[in-house]
């Protein structure tokens, strides 16, 4: 449109933080929109997960270890925060230069989708990059309404001021279809930015209905129940020998809890066997069952830290798996595949088949194995740390060899074997923690999976090494507790502990990181007595 002047059209533009909302809204919408077709067809594909999960593959080691050391199971959150709070700042960018630069701001836009569906289609197909591909369109096409360019007729506006606001003070025709343009645009992409978070917490409300419906499945009876822990495995007022479901650890690298049905669920156990299977899950279920208390260790756990606990399993032997399938000559690792975002776990052959209670388990501390803690089935080898031993949302099993298979971490440098270290911790009390004259004790826990424990050392200050009680015995894989009576002066002191396992190991002082094996060192605290 050409003015009466023969000028180029003056565009108008609302205030600056009118055109930010405008790019903020309308990348809340395309993710909103996106998010909602992700929960109903693939969670995972929703657009933050999707970028949050190629993130955490692509960052080095270091990054994740520092990661989990410092945000611990806040980390996926953090992330996933952060994805969001760089696609709000990108979007007030945009949307503040809609007007003036209106081609790069679409562009821009529809490049924050396509990076999205790029990501999600390497990661989990074509359909998996459908959400961000409509995450794409949605955003596109409301920046596009929201930003139509409106001209004003500059000469009518120097001859005529009314010409521009109307001769009875209403806007001009050409004005107020601008008007109306960005009015239903802001308000359409405030209308599906809350459509789509309605309808994502609706399915996920669904989905807890679902897992609701999983935890009334119910559990057989095990062929062989654990056998009842001593009495005195408790220290009064130390941390609970049996860890609650709540409050047992969670590392892994999902962003959103896989919810696998168990219709249509099978577990796949194939590769270098004679008799491959594939079992549905009540055809696991109707296989024979064991139940132990075993202590799971995760090996991103710093000297002293939380990823370590312990529960009452219930699954099926890997005796009875190997026994069925018949295991081939040549055959030393089991490679496992995972629900979780293609996550992959290798394990020695040796370690499931020399007689430990290695299983596939379904059940946890009585009930129906949760699903933050991998439903419907998952793996536990005692005496391994998680990432070479414990797959959660098991859904393949293929007895390989080493040779031919590389496992998700073991491609990141972290080791191809990692028996759990010897380790030992200060629970009681809290690190800068107090005691009192009437309950003068230290306590806490030690353990050496598949060793077990034979005493514990507590140093306090630059003292003797002093041998502490130790609890009851409740076996090789399960950690164990002890305790010291401290009459030391008021004040504030160090302590420091270490273990020797059942074979005579001696829990080194070097500190050592986590990656690649596991970290070593002796976890020290100090503390006041009153």
């Amino acid at each position: 449109m050409i003015s009466q002047t023969g000028e180029t059209p003056d565009l108008r533009q609302p205030p600056l933080p009118v055109r930010a909302l405008a790019g903020l809204l309308a990348a809340a919408a395309a993710i909103g929109v996106g998010s909602a077709v992700a929960a109903v067809v693939a969670p995972a594909a929703s657009p933050l997960l999707a970028v949050g999960s190629a993130l955490i593959d692509l960052a080095p080691t270091p990054v994740k270890t520092a990661a989990v050391r410092a945000l611990g199971t806040d980390d996926k959150p953090v992330l996933v925060g952060s994805i969001a709070l760089v696609v709000a700042l990108l979007a007030l960018v945009i949307g503040a230069v809609g007007w003036r630069h209106r081609r790069l701001a679409l562009v821009g836009i529809g490049l924050i989708g396509l990076v999205g569906a790029v990501i999600a289609a390497l990661q989990g197909g074509a359909l998996a990059a459908v959400p961000s591909l409509i995450s794409l369109v949605a955003g596109v096409a409301l920046l596009s309404l929201i930003t139509r360019p409106v001209a004003r007729d500059t000469a009518a506006t120097v001859t005529s001021p009314a010409a521009d606001d109307g001769a009875d003070g209403e806007p001009s025709a050409t004005l107020r279809t601008g008007r109306r343009s960005l009015l239903v645009g802001l308000s359409a992409a405030a209308v599906l930015a809350a459509a789509g978070g309605a309808t994502t917490v609706l399915v996920t409300r669904s989905r807890a209905a679902v897992a609701a419906a999983r935890d009334r499945l119910g559990l057989p009876r095990p062929s062989s129940p654990a056998p009842p822990l001593p009495a005195g495995v408790q220290v009064p007022g130390d941390t609970p020998f049996t860890t609650s479901i709540a409050d047992f650890y969670r590392v892994d690298i999902a962003l959103t809890t896989p919810q696998v049905p168990v219709e249509g669920w099978k577990l796949r156990i194939d590769g270098m066997v004679d008799r491959p299977l594939e079992l549905s899950y009540d055809e696991l279920l109707a296989l024979p069952m064991i139940e132990r208390d075993i202590t799971l260790t995760c090996v991103s756990n710093e000297v002293g830290g939380p990823y370590v606990g312990t529960a009452r399993w219930l699954g099926v032997p890997f005796g009875e798996i190997i026994r069925r399938v018949g295991v081939q000559a040549g055959v030393d690792q089991v490679y496992s595949y995972s629900s979780d975002s293609g996550y992959t776990c290798s394990t020695p052959y040796r370690a499931v088949s020399d007689g430990r209670d290695a299983m596939i388990v379904v059940g946890m501390n009585g009930q129906v194995l949760p699903a933050k803690n991998g439903f419907p089935a998952r793996m536990l080898v005692p005496g391994l740390f998680g990432f070479v031993s414990a797959t959660k949302w098991l859904e393949r099993l293929e007895f390989t060899t080493y040779a031919s298979r590389t496992a998700y971490w073991t491609e990141r440098g972290w080791a191809t074997d990692a028996p759990i270290l010897l380790q030992s911790r200060i629970d009681v009390p809290a690190s800068l923690g107090t005691i009192t004259r009437d309950k003068p004790v230290l306590a806490g826990v030690a353990w050496a999976q598949h060793r077990g424990i034979a005493a514990v050392e507590v140093q306090i200050d630059d003292g003797p090494w002093q041998q502490a009680t130790l609890a009851d015995d409740g076996g090789i894989d399960l950690w164990r507790q002890w305790y010291l009576r401290f009459d030391g002066p008021a004040g504030r002191h160090t302590a420091q502990v270490r273990a020797i396992s059942k074979t005579g190991e001696r829990q080194p002082q070097t500190r050592t990181k986590v990656f690649p094996r596991g970290a070593t060192g002796w976890h020290q605290i100090q503390f006041t007595v009153e």
